[in-house]
């Protein structure tokens, strides 16, 4: 069963939110306030905080650049994973992804079933790595934000987190390229 070894020292990571709205504002986020202050109570930094409309170029542009940002380590998106026509988050990162990650998304519903039943099938939760940072897409309601950070996030970008961490293999993500060859 995974555990926190005290042995081992915290490391911070650098993490940018961006909620995908077109009907809110800084003002009113409520699903980027819970992330924010999840991602500053763990102990980690938050890198960036922004609000783009649903559309496919909006959201590619924003999280391009901050995978291409040094300064940050990690995306996490909030809003546009439902069924409507507007709902596009998917569609514009799912195609981004040199790496997916299956375990993610099948983890995120596990928790969700057990709070909203079967409800969790409108969301299409995902995650994956561009560019050599990891890129979560959560839905758009607090609650669905508070079930991945709380259930997944704050246990898998915790470097002391046992048996294993995103943390740990950070470093490694750009490897290929490093050797220089294609993923």
């Amino acid at each position: 069963m995974s555990r926190i070894d005290e042995n081992r020292p915290f490391v911070g990571v650098a993490i940018a939110v961006l909620t995908v709205s077109d009907t809110r504002g800084l003002a009113d986020d409520r699903s980027g306030d819970v992330l924010a202050a999840r991602i500053e109570d763990a102990g980690h930094r938050l890198a960036a905080r922004g609000i783009v409309r649903d559309d496919i170029e909006a959201i590619r542009k924003q999280v391009i650049a901050w995978c291409a940002d040094p300064g940050v380590d990690v995306v996490i998106t909030t809003g546009g994973t439902g069924f409507t026509g507007r709902d596009v988050t998917p569609e514009a990162l799912e195609p981004l992804f040199e790496k997916r990650m299956d375990g993610f998304s099948e983890v995120f519903h596990r928790i969700s079933f057990d709070k909203i039943g079967t409800s969790t099938i409108q969301s299409r939760a995902t995650g994956g790595v561009i560019s050599a940072t990891f890129v979560f897409v959560l839905p758009g309601s607090p609650g669905a934000c508070k079930d991945a950070w709380d259930g997944i996030l704050k246990q898998q970008l915790d470097y002391r987190h046992k048996p294993c961490n995103f943390v740990e293999i950070m470093p490694r993500l750009d490897e290929h390229l490093r050797r220089g060859g294609k993923s």
